[in-house]
């Protein structure tokens, strides 16, 4: 009788996540964490703080993962929040997303990198109303 040994591949999603955090993934976390701590230390910042910290971690392990406009009722709420939130932080690390986006759009390799880093720019600078759910 033979058996057949299942032989263990990684996820592609794993694989581009480790080297997404070579490729700039690494960097704009830790700008989100910083925000996120930042933002915390007040307490009408803690709404903030809490929902960076979620992107913090899309923007750590992007691949498999997505950040999808949800409707839960809360009016303008989120609008006046994202607004707000460009003018904390959202700006910067949206700019650093299209700076490594542009840099990795260069090379045939860099494109799927790039192609995240253009989705999470779009995150970074609108947050509020989102939720990350796995593809």
């Amino acid at each position: 009788m033979h058996y057949h040994q299942k032989t263990y591949l990684p996820d592609m999603n794993t694989i581009g996540n480790v080297i997404w955090l070579i490729f700039g993934g690494i960097i704009v976390a830790i700008e989100y964490l910083i925000s996120s701590l930042l933002l915390m230390i007040t307490i009408i910042g803690i709404p903030f703080g809490l929902q960076t910290l979620k992107m913090a971690s899309l923007a750590l392990w992007p691949f498999g993962r997505d950040a999808v406009v949800v409707d839960r009722g809360t009016g303008c709420l989120s609008t006046i929040m994202n607004v707000l939130w460009i003018f904390l932080g959202g700006i910067w690390i949206s700019l650093t997303h299209v700076f490594f986006a542009l840099i990795l759009a260069i090379t045939i390799i860099g494109i799927p990198f790039a192609r995240q880093h253009i989705k999470l720019a779009a995150v970074g600078l609108t947050p509020f109303g989102r939720e990350i759910r796995s593809l």
